[in-house]
Protein backbone atom coordinates (compact mmCIF):
# COMPACT_ATOMS: atom_id res chain seq x y z
CA UNK A 1 0.00 0.00 0.00
CA UNK A 2 1.28 3.48 -0.83
CA UNK A 3 1.97 5.55 2.27
CA UNK A 4 0.74 9.12 2.42
CA UNK A 5 3.68 11.42 1.82
CA UNK A 6 3.40 14.81 3.54
CA UNK A 7 5.94 16.48 1.22
CA UNK A 8 5.15 19.87 -0.27
CA UNK A 9 3.93 19.80 -3.87
CA UNK A 10 6.63 20.32 -6.49
CA UNK A 11 6.52 23.54 -8.55
CA UNK A 12 5.48 21.50 -11.58
CA UNK A 13 2.56 19.94 -9.72
CA UNK A 14 1.42 23.36 -8.48
CA UNK A 15 1.65 24.63 -12.07
CA UNK A 16 -0.42 21.71 -13.27
CA UNK A 17 -3.02 22.44 -10.60
CA UNK A 18 -3.20 26.10 -11.61
CA UNK A 19 -3.68 25.10 -15.25
CA UNK A 20 -6.54 22.82 -14.25
CA UNK A 21 -8.28 25.43 -12.12
CA UNK A 22 -7.95 28.21 -14.70
CA UNK A 23 -8.98 26.37 -17.78
CA UNK A 24 -8.73 22.60 -17.62
CA UNK A 25 -11.06 19.97 -16.18
CA UNK A 26 -11.80 22.28 -13.26
CA UNK A 27 -13.25 24.89 -15.58
CA UNK A 28 -15.62 22.58 -17.43
CA UNK A 29 -19.19 23.54 -16.63
CA UNK A 30 -20.67 20.33 -18.05
CA UNK A 31 -23.70 22.03 -19.53
CA UNK A 32 -23.25 25.68 -20.40
CA UNK A 33 -20.07 26.98 -21.99
CA UNK A 34 -21.14 30.47 -20.97
CA UNK A 35 -20.96 29.85 -17.23
CA UNK A 36 -17.65 29.77 -15.41
CA UNK A 37 -16.83 26.65 -13.39
CA UNK A 38 -13.36 27.68 -12.24
CA UNK A 39 -12.46 27.22 -8.61
CA UNK A 40 -10.56 29.72 -6.47
CA UNK A 41 -6.80 29.87 -6.77
CA UNK A 42 -6.53 30.21 -3.00
CA UNK A 43 -6.85 26.44 -2.89
CA UNK A 44 -3.42 26.04 -4.47
CA UNK A 45 -1.58 27.56 -1.55
CA UNK A 46 -3.77 25.66 0.86
CA UNK A 47 -2.95 22.31 -0.64
CA UNK A 48 0.76 23.04 -0.65
CA UNK A 49 0.53 23.90 3.02
CA UNK A 50 -1.46 20.78 3.85
CA UNK A 51 1.15 18.73 2.05
CA UNK A 52 3.77 19.96 4.52
CA UNK A 53 1.75 20.04 7.74
CA UNK A 54 3.05 16.75 9.06
CA UNK A 55 0.02 14.52 8.52
CA UNK A 56 1.21 11.00 9.31
CA UNK A 57 1.03 8.02 6.97
CA UNK A 58 -2.38 6.44 6.73
CA UNK A 59 -1.25 3.19 8.31
CA UNK A 60 -4.29 1.22 7.15
CA UNK A 61 -4.63 -1.90 5.09
CA UNK A 62 -5.72 -1.55 1.48
CA UNK A 63 -9.41 -2.28 1.24
CA UNK A 64 -10.62 0.65 3.26
CA UNK A 65 -12.05 1.10 6.73
CA UNK A 66 -15.80 0.84 7.24
CA UNK A 67 -17.85 2.50 9.91
CA UNK A 68 -20.97 1.08 11.46
CA UNK A 69 -23.37 1.05 8.50
CA UNK A 70 -26.46 3.00 9.51
CA UNK A 71 -28.18 2.62 6.15
CA UNK A 72 -31.10 0.61 7.46
CA UNK A 73 -32.16 2.92 10.27
CA UNK A 74 -31.03 6.21 8.67
CA UNK A 75 -32.40 6.35 5.13
CA UNK A 76 -30.04 9.02 3.82
CA UNK A 77 -26.94 9.28 1.67
CA UNK A 78 -24.51 12.19 1.26
CA UNK A 79 -23.31 12.66 -2.34
CA UNK A 80 -20.47 15.05 -3.35
CA UNK A 81 -20.14 15.86 -7.06
CA UNK A 82 -18.74 18.38 -9.52
CA UNK A 83 -20.76 21.44 -10.48
CA UNK A 84 -23.20 21.10 -13.39
CA UNK A 85 -22.78 17.32 -13.44
CA UNK A 86 -26.36 16.28 -12.69
CA UNK A 87 -29.64 16.62 -14.54
CA UNK A 88 -31.95 19.46 -13.50
CA UNK A 89 -35.62 20.13 -14.18
CA UNK A 90 -36.69 21.70 -17.48
CA UNK A 91 -37.70 24.89 -15.74
CA UNK A 92 -34.05 25.68 -15.09
CA UNK A 93 -34.42 25.22 -11.36
CA UNK A 94 -32.24 23.24 -8.99
CA UNK A 95 -34.38 20.13 -8.75
CA UNK A 96 -32.67 16.95 -9.85
CA UNK A 97 -35.26 14.59 -11.38
CA UNK A 98 -33.16 11.43 -11.26
CA UNK A 99 -32.26 11.94 -7.61
CA UNK A 100 -35.90 12.59 -6.78
CA UNK A 101 -36.90 9.39 -8.56
CA UNK A 102 -34.29 7.47 -6.58
CA UNK A 103 -35.79 8.79 -3.34
CA UNK A 104 -39.33 7.95 -4.42
CA UNK A 105 -38.35 4.38 -5.23
CA UNK A 106 -36.09 3.63 -2.29
CA UNK A 107 -37.12 6.02 0.47
CA UNK A 108 -33.47 7.10 0.70
CA UNK A 109 -33.09 10.89 0.87
CA UNK A 110 -30.04 12.26 -0.96
CA UNK A 111 -28.06 15.18 0.40
CA UNK A 112 -26.53 16.35 -2.87
CA UNK A 113 -23.62 18.82 -2.77
CA UNK A 114 -21.76 20.35 -5.71
CA UNK A 115 -18.56 20.93 -3.76
CA UNK A 116 -15.95 19.57 -6.18
CA UNK A 117 -14.39 22.24 -8.40
CA UNK A 118 -11.00 20.64 -8.85
CA UNK A 119 -9.55 17.25 -7.91
CA UNK A 120 -6.54 18.65 -6.05
CA UNK A 121 -8.58 21.28 -4.24
CA UNK A 122 -11.09 18.66 -3.09
CA UNK A 123 -8.28 16.36 -1.99
CA UNK A 124 -7.12 19.19 0.23
CA UNK A 125 -10.54 19.21 1.90
CA UNK A 126 -10.58 15.53 2.78
CA UNK A 127 -7.00 14.33 3.10
CA UNK A 128 -6.46 15.24 6.75
CA UNK A 129 -9.61 13.42 7.84
CA UNK A 130 -8.89 10.34 5.76
CA UNK A 131 -5.25 10.20 6.84
CA UNK A 132 -6.37 10.35 10.46
CA UNK A 133 -8.96 7.60 9.97
CA UNK A 134 -11.89 9.98 10.45
CA UNK A 135 -15.13 10.26 8.51
CA UNK A 136 -15.48 12.98 5.88
CA UNK A 137 -19.24 13.43 6.17
CA UNK A 138 -19.61 12.02 2.66
CA UNK A 139 -20.94 8.62 1.62
CA UNK A 140 -20.09 8.80 -2.07
CA UNK A 141 -17.96 11.18 -4.14
CA UNK A 142 -16.91 11.64 -7.76
CA UNK A 143 -13.18 11.88 -8.56
CA UNK A 144 -11.18 11.74 -11.78
CA UNK A 145 -9.31 8.50 -12.35
CA UNK A 146 -5.80 9.65 -11.39
CA UNK A 147 -6.99 10.84 -7.96
CA UNK A 148 -9.29 7.84 -7.57
CA UNK A 149 -6.22 5.67 -8.16
CA UNK A 150 -4.28 7.47 -5.47
CA UNK A 151 -7.02 7.09 -2.86
CA UNK A 152 -7.31 3.39 -3.64
CA UNK A 153 -3.53 2.95 -3.24
CA UNK A 154 -3.63 4.80 0.06
CA UNK A 155 -6.43 2.55 1.33
CA UNK A 156 -8.74 5.52 1.85
CA UNK A 157 -11.82 4.18 0.06
CA UNK A 158 -13.92 1.11 0.75
CA UNK A 159 -14.24 -2.01 -1.32
CA UNK A 160 -17.68 -2.25 -2.92
CA UNK A 161 -20.12 -5.07 -2.22
CA UNK A 162 -21.09 -6.69 -5.56
CA UNK A 163 -24.34 -7.94 -4.02
CA UNK A 164 -25.57 -4.34 -3.87
CA UNK A 165 -24.50 -3.54 -7.44
CA UNK A 166 -26.30 -5.96 -9.79
CA UNK A 167 -27.08 -3.37 -12.49
CA UNK A 168 -23.63 -1.80 -12.29
CA UNK A 169 -21.89 -5.15 -12.61
CA UNK A 170 -24.05 -6.20 -15.55
CA UNK A 171 -24.35 -2.92 -17.44
CA UNK A 172 -20.88 -1.41 -17.12
CA UNK A 173 -19.49 -0.79 -20.61
CA UNK A 174 -16.49 -3.00 -21.49
CA UNK A 175 -14.61 0.20 -22.34
CA UNK A 176 -14.42 1.05 -18.63
CA UNK A 177 -14.33 -2.37 -16.95
CA UNK A 178 -10.68 -2.93 -16.18
CA UNK A 179 -8.53 0.15 -15.49
CA UNK A 180 -5.01 -0.64 -14.32
CA UNK A 181 -5.60 1.34 -11.12
CA UNK A 182 -8.76 -0.62 -10.14
CA UNK A 183 -8.81 -3.99 -11.91
CA UNK A 184 -12.34 -5.36 -12.12
CA UNK A 185 -13.75 -2.21 -10.53
CA UNK A 186 -13.48 -3.44 -6.95
CA UNK A 187 -13.49 0.09 -5.48
CA UNK A 188 -15.05 2.36 -8.09
CA UNK A 189 -17.60 2.71 -10.87
CA UNK A 190 -17.48 5.38 -13.59
CA UNK A 191 -19.86 8.30 -13.33
CA UNK A 192 -19.06 9.54 -16.84
CA UNK A 193 -16.31 9.13 -19.41
CA UNK A 194 -14.17 11.98 -20.78
CA UNK A 195 -12.78 11.64 -24.31
CA UNK A 196 -10.06 13.68 -26.00
CA UNK A 197 -10.55 14.12 -29.75
CA UNK A 198 -9.25 16.24 -32.63
CA UNK A 199 -11.66 19.12 -33.30
CA UNK A 200 -11.68 21.57 -36.18
CA UNK A 201 -13.45 24.55 -37.68
CA UNK A 202 -14.37 23.57 -41.24
CA UNK A 203 -14.51 27.14 -42.49
CA UNK A 204 -11.10 27.96 -41.02
CA UNK A 205 -9.57 24.82 -42.55
CA UNK A 206 -10.66 26.00 -46.00
CA UNK A 207 -10.24 22.59 -47.60
CA UNK A 208 -7.30 21.38 -45.51
CA UNK A 209 -7.81 17.80 -44.36
CA UNK A 210 -7.14 17.03 -40.71
CA UNK A 211 -7.22 13.38 -39.72
CA UNK A 212 -4.51 13.01 -37.08
CA UNK A 213 -2.30 14.69 -34.51
CA UNK A 214 0.47 14.59 -37.13
CA UNK A 215 -1.65 16.81 -39.36
CA UNK A 216 -1.81 19.37 -36.57
CA UNK A 217 1.96 19.38 -36.18
CA UNK A 218 3.17 18.89 -39.75
CA UNK A 219 0.82 20.76 -42.08
CA UNK A 220 2.48 24.13 -42.61
CA UNK A 221 -0.78 25.65 -43.81
CA UNK A 222 -2.00 25.36 -40.23
CA UNK A 223 0.98 27.19 -38.73
CA UNK A 224 -0.08 29.35 -35.81
CA UNK A 225 -3.65 28.03 -35.84
CA UNK A 226 -3.25 24.80 -33.85
CA UNK A 227 -3.92 24.18 -30.15
CA UNK A 228 -3.09 21.47 -27.62
CA UNK A 229 -4.58 20.90 -24.17
CA UNK A 230 -2.90 21.98 -20.94
CA UNK A 231 -3.88 18.67 -19.30
CA UNK A 232 -0.71 16.58 -19.46
CA UNK A 233 -2.35 13.15 -19.73
CA UNK A 234 -4.67 14.21 -22.53
CA UNK A 235 -2.06 15.91 -24.73
CA UNK A 236 0.75 13.46 -24.06
CA UNK A 237 -1.56 10.47 -24.44
CA UNK A 238 -2.67 11.68 -27.87
CA UNK A 239 0.96 12.34 -28.83
CA UNK A 240 2.05 8.85 -27.78
CA UNK A 241 -0.75 7.25 -29.76
CA UNK A 242 0.16 9.28 -32.85
CA UNK A 243 3.74 8.04 -32.51
CA UNK A 244 2.61 4.42 -32.37
CA UNK A 245 3.13 4.04 -28.62
CA UNK A 246 0.67 2.59 -26.11
CA UNK A 247 -0.26 5.17 -23.40
CA UNK A 248 -0.86 2.24 -21.06
CA UNK A 249 2.71 0.92 -21.43
CA UNK A 250 5.03 3.72 -22.53
CA UNK A 251 8.58 4.28 -21.25
CA UNK A 252 10.47 7.38 -20.15
CA UNK A 253 12.16 7.47 -23.56
CA UNK A 254 8.77 7.36 -25.29
CA UNK A 255 7.56 10.27 -23.19
CA UNK A 256 10.69 12.30 -23.88
CA UNK A 257 10.37 11.72 -27.62
CA UNK A 258 6.78 12.97 -27.54
CA UNK A 259 7.84 16.06 -25.57
CA UNK A 260 10.61 16.76 -28.08
CA UNK A 261 8.15 16.51 -30.97
CA UNK A 262 5.79 18.95 -29.31
CA UNK A 263 8.70 21.26 -28.54
CA UNK A 264 9.47 21.50 -32.24
CA UNK A 265 5.87 22.57 -32.79
CA UNK A 266 6.33 25.31 -30.19
CA UNK A 267 9.70 26.45 -31.54
CA UNK A 268 8.50 26.71 -35.15
CA UNK A 269 5.29 28.52 -34.24
CA UNK A 270 3.13 25.67 -35.52
CA UNK A 271 1.34 25.53 -32.16
CA UNK A 272 -0.60 28.71 -31.37
CA UNK A 273 -0.99 27.89 -27.69
CA UNK A 274 -1.74 25.30 -25.04
CA UNK A 275 -5.27 25.77 -23.74
CA UNK A 276 -7.85 24.65 -21.23
CA UNK A 277 -11.49 24.72 -22.23
CA UNK A 278 -11.10 28.38 -23.16
CA UNK A 279 -10.34 27.05 -26.63
CA UNK A 280 -14.07 26.91 -27.38
CA UNK A 281 -14.42 30.55 -28.40
CA UNK A 282 -11.23 30.47 -30.51
CA UNK A 283 -12.45 27.35 -32.27
CA UNK A 284 -15.89 28.71 -33.08
CA UNK A 285 -14.41 32.01 -34.33
CA UNK A 286 -11.82 30.19 -36.44
CA UNK A 287 -8.76 31.60 -34.65
CA UNK A 288 -7.95 27.95 -34.03
CA UNK A 289 -8.40 25.92 -37.20
CA UNK A 290 -7.87 22.64 -35.34
CA UNK A 291 -6.98 21.51 -31.84
CA UNK A 292 -7.20 18.79 -29.24
CA UNK A 293 -10.56 19.07 -27.48
CA UNK A 294 -12.84 17.41 -24.95
CA UNK A 295 -15.76 15.59 -26.51
CA UNK A 296 -18.30 17.00 -24.07
CA UNK A 297 -17.46 20.51 -25.25
CA UNK A 298 -17.74 19.53 -28.91
CA UNK A 299 -21.20 18.02 -28.42
CA UNK A 300 -22.37 21.37 -27.08
CA UNK A 301 -20.50 23.53 -29.61
CA UNK A 302 -21.86 21.68 -32.60
CA UNK A 303 -25.43 22.47 -31.58
CA UNK A 304 -24.80 26.18 -32.24
CA UNK A 305 -21.73 26.18 -34.52
CA UNK A 306 -22.22 24.10 -37.70
CA UNK A 307 -18.61 24.67 -38.78
CA UNK A 308 -17.27 22.79 -35.73
CA UNK A 309 -16.55 19.11 -36.24
CA UNK A 310 -14.31 16.37 -34.90
CA UNK A 311 -12.32 13.33 -36.00
CA UNK A 312 -11.13 10.24 -34.20
CA UNK A 313 -7.59 9.54 -35.44
CA UNK A 314 -6.85 6.07 -36.76
CA UNK A 315 -4.19 5.84 -34.04
CA UNK A 316 -6.90 6.18 -31.38
CA UNK A 317 -7.89 8.63 -28.67
CA UNK A 318 -7.58 9.06 -24.91
CA UNK A 319 -10.47 8.33 -22.57
CA UNK A 320 -10.46 8.96 -18.83
CA UNK A 321 -13.31 8.83 -16.36
CA UNK A 322 -14.83 10.49 -13.32
CA UNK A 323 -15.59 7.82 -10.76
CA UNK A 324 -17.93 7.08 -7.88
CA UNK A 325 -16.12 6.03 -4.68
CA UNK A 326 -17.13 5.45 -1.06
CA UNK A 327 -14.63 6.96 1.40
CA UNK A 328 -13.51 5.30 4.59
CA UNK A 329 -15.82 5.66 7.59
CA UNK A 330 -18.83 6.49 5.41
CA UNK A 331 -21.89 5.86 7.58
CA UNK A 332 -24.30 4.88 4.81
CA UNK A 333 -22.30 2.51 2.63
CA UNK A 334 -25.21 0.31 1.54
CA UNK A 335 -27.30 3.37 0.64
CA UNK A 336 -24.37 4.71 -1.37
CA UNK A 337 -24.05 1.42 -3.24
CA UNK A 338 -27.75 1.47 -4.02
CA UNK A 339 -27.35 4.98 -5.44
CA UNK A 340 -24.41 3.88 -7.59
CA UNK A 341 -26.38 0.92 -8.84
CA UNK A 342 -29.42 3.09 -9.65
CA UNK A 343 -27.40 5.13 -12.14
CA UNK A 344 -26.53 1.93 -13.98
CA UNK A 345 -30.17 1.30 -14.80
CA UNK A 346 -30.63 2.36 -18.44
CA UNK A 347 -33.56 4.72 -17.77
CA UNK A 348 -31.72 6.72 -15.11
CA UNK A 349 -28.48 6.64 -17.12
CA UNK A 350 -30.29 7.94 -20.21
CA UNK A 351 -31.84 10.86 -18.33
CA UNK A 352 -28.42 11.81 -17.02
CA UNK A 353 -26.70 11.44 -20.41
CA UNK A 354 -29.35 13.54 -22.15
CA UNK A 355 -28.54 16.42 -19.87
CA UNK A 356 -24.76 16.41 -19.41
CA UNK A 357 -23.62 14.99 -22.80
CA UNK A 358 -20.51 13.17 -21.62
CA UNK A 359 -19.60 9.57 -22.49
CA UNK A 360 -22.18 7.31 -20.87
CA UNK A 361 -20.53 4.24 -19.26
CA UNK A 362 -23.76 2.20 -19.22
CA UNK A 363 -24.44 -0.56 -21.75
CA UNK A 364 -27.96 -0.73 -23.14
CA UNK A 365 -28.70 2.96 -22.65
CA UNK A 366 -29.04 3.88 -26.33
CA UNK A 367 -32.68 2.79 -26.70
CA UNK A 368 -33.75 4.73 -23.62
CA UNK A 369 -31.75 7.80 -24.63
CA UNK A 370 -33.38 7.79 -28.09
CA UNK A 371 -36.77 8.24 -26.39
CA UNK A 372 -35.48 11.49 -24.91
CA UNK A 373 -33.08 12.77 -27.57
CA UNK A 374 -32.50 10.74 -30.72
CA UNK A 375 -29.57 12.89 -31.85
CA UNK A 376 -27.78 12.26 -28.55
CA UNK A 377 -28.40 8.52 -28.85
CA UNK A 378 -26.77 8.54 -32.31
CA UNK A 379 -23.83 10.69 -31.22
CA UNK A 380 -20.66 8.57 -30.83
CA UNK A 381 -19.24 11.14 -28.44
CA UNK A 382 -22.00 10.20 -25.98
CA UNK A 383 -22.70 6.57 -26.93
CA UNK A 384 -19.52 5.23 -28.59
CA UNK A 385 -20.08 2.62 -31.27
CA UNK A 386 -17.94 -0.49 -31.56
CA UNK A 387 -15.40 1.11 -33.87
CA UNK A 388 -14.93 4.09 -31.58
CA UNK A 389 -14.64 1.93 -28.48
CA UNK A 390 -11.91 -0.08 -30.16
CA UNK A 391 -9.88 3.12 -30.58
CA UNK A 392 -10.20 4.16 -26.94
CA UNK A 393 -7.06 4.12 -24.79
CA UNK A 394 -6.30 5.04 -21.19
CA UNK A 395 -3.20 6.81 -19.90
CA UNK A 396 -1.46 4.51 -17.45
CA UNK A 397 -1.18 5.12 -13.74
CA UNK A 398 1.93 7.01 -12.66
CA UNK A 399 4.09 6.63 -9.60
CA UNK A 400 4.64 9.69 -7.43
CA UNK A 401 8.11 10.10 -8.94
CA UNK A 402 6.85 9.79 -12.50
CA UNK A 403 4.10 12.29 -11.76
CA UNK A 404 6.61 14.90 -10.65
CA UNK A 405 9.10 14.31 -13.46
CA UNK A 406 6.51 14.20 -16.24
CA UNK A 407 4.68 17.27 -15.01
CA UNK A 408 7.95 19.21 -14.78
CA UNK A 409 8.81 18.38 -18.37
CA UNK A 410 5.32 19.24 -19.57
CA UNK A 411 5.27 22.51 -17.61
CA UNK A 412 8.54 23.54 -19.23
CA UNK A 413 7.11 22.71 -22.64
CA UNK A 414 3.91 24.70 -22.15
CA UNK A 415 5.58 27.63 -20.40
CA UNK A 416 3.48 27.15 -17.27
Amino acid sequence: MEQFQPDRLSPAQVAAMRRSIRGGRAALTRRSLLRSGAGGLLAVGGIGALGACGIPPAGIEQGGVPAEDRSEEDRTVSFSNWTEYMDVDDGGGRRHPTLEEFTRRTGIRVTYTEDINDNSEFFGKIQAQLAAGQETGRDVMVLTDWLAARLIRLGWVQKLDPANLPHAFTNLSPQFRDPDWDPGRAYSYPWQGISTVVAYNKKALDGIEVRSVSDLLDNKRLKGRVGFLTEMRDTMGMMLLDMGKDPARFTDDDYDAAVARLQRGVDTGQIRRFHGNDYTSDLTKGDLAACLAWAGDIVQLRADSPDVGFVIPDSGYITSSDNLLIPNRARHKTNAERLIDYYYEPVAAARLAAYINFVCPVEGVKRELAKIDRSAAENPLIIPDGEMRAKSHAFRSLSATEETVYEEKFAKLTGA
